[in-house]
């Protein structure tokens, strides 16, 4: 099932008919009434998380690019829950930042409370799988920290729907910077899976449903500019597309 979220947060479920992709209200007992088109019903992010954890160095193929040593376990840092954005939403570049970084990564969204798992467990924590955008302010790297490089707002894409079908197998993983594909891998490059990810994740942070693991970047990260459009798409939960824009020192 592809869940999404659209409106004021309504919950609903994406089905294929002859005239497109319908979305259908759901609710306590399964898809009702058709709520409208899917390019109709302005999508938002499709989970609400309240912890974001994020791995870093997880793709054998980036390690080699950037010439790391081999991770004895997964790299964690954490998101904060503001970065969110959904599908369509403009990715917005700090005024200060001169290196705005799209990361595509596969999103795993929580469905069950998780602690402390056996790796053999996890998948039965697991509600459904996203594509991500791990937008990072390569500048503000230098504060010794990723928070504020990582957590600035519409720093994390998400969408546009969860599948809720699980196949722990290999999915193809591309980027593209306009027409141009700027990474491509598939998550059997992956150097730690999903469960072994909320194995070692859960041995200290208890997930909630809803909250969201990033499982790493392939190689090829780099930098988008305003006017920019960003696609993450990963076969079998679709296409991720978000433009990017200035932000005004102001904000806006």
């Amino acid at each position: 099932m592809r869940v999404v979220r659209y409106g004021d947060g309504r919950p609903g479920t994406v089905e294929s008919s002859a005239d497109g992709d319908l979305v259908r209200e759901l609710g306590p007992s399964g898809p009702g009434a058709v709520a409208g088109r899917l390019d109709e019903v302005g999508l938002l992010a499709p989970c609400d998380p309240r912890t974001i954890v994020c791995v870093g160095s997880n793709y054998a193929c980036q390690v080699r690019e950037k010439g790391r040593p081999w991770p004895e376990h997964p790299a964690l840092f954490l998101k904060a829950p503001n970065a969110v954005a959904g599908p369509g939403e403009p990715v917005l570049r700090p005024a200060e930042v001169t290196r705005l970084e799209y990361e595509g990564e596969l999103a795993v969204v929580i469905g069950r409370t998780a602690r402390e798992l056996d790796a053999r467990d996890a998948w039965a924590h697991v509600y459904g799988l996203t594509c991500a955008n791990d937008v990072t302010a390569h500048d503000w790297r230098a504060d010794g920290q990723w928070t504020r490089a990582k957590s600035a707002d519409t720093f994390l894409p998400l969408g546009p729907w969860i599948e809720t079908e699980q196949d722990p197998g290999a999915r193809t993983l591309r980027t593209r910077l306009g027409d141009r594909v700027v990474q491509e891998s598939d998550t059997g490059q992956m150097i730690f899976g999903v469960p072994e990810i909320l194995a070692w994740v859960t041995r200290w942070i208890t997930l909630r449903p809803g909250d969201v693991v990033l499982t790493g970047s392939p190689a090829g990260v780099g930098p988008m500019e305003p006017g920019d459009r960003v696609t993450v798409e990963i076969e079998g939960l679709g296409a991720l597309g978000n433009p990017v824009a200035a932000r005004s020192p102001g904000g806006g």
